[in-house]
């Protein structure tokens, strides 16, 4: 496959290359994803999620740290998504996140669009620019950095 070729991930796919399942895997689905360039994915966001019961009762707010998970899964199926090596036995762990800054909220019907780009990678490595977005509109950004290590 084409380094530039353009690929969409359903959830099948996203469960073949992340370890994450229910309550934490945080993407749906992949509409576009240019290997070693970025991803686009989406979460859709519900009332049925289990951190509504007390984040908050009366007020659901979906917590910042899971935006930025869901940003972090999103990244990690970039990186694995090069057809190129087998990382069906690693895991993409967080090492740092940057600049991370909570634009608005997000609530129940929502759909979370979430951006990863100009990925950059060193050996095992991984930094990039993440966003989240509501409707076009920002909700979240940071510069995620990560490894890719061999699972236990």
């Amino acid at each position: 496959m084409s380094e530039n070729t353009v690929q969409t991930m359903d959830i099948a796919r996203i469960m073949s290359l992340l370890p994450h399942r229910y309550p934490f895997l945080l993407v749906d689905r992949v509409i576009e994803c240019v290997p070693g360039d970025h991803i686009i994915a989406y979460k859709n966001v519900s009332i049925n999620e289990p951190f509504f019961q007390g984040h908050f009762p009366g007020a659901p707010v979906m917590p910042g740290v899971l935006i930025l998970e869901a940003l972090a899964q999103t990244g990690g199926l970039l990186a694995l998504s090069d057809s190129k090596e087998d990382y069906s036995n690693k895991l993409f762990l967080f090492t740092g996140l940057e600049g991370v800054k909570f634009r608005r909220q997000v609530v129940p019907g929502d759909r979370l669009e979430l951006h990863c780009s100009n990925i950059r990678r060193r050996m095992q490595l991984c930094k990039m620019d993440a966003k989240a977005l509501v409707d076009g509109k920002l909700a979240a950004e940071a510069q995620i950095s990560a490894a890719i290590a061999d699972r236990p």
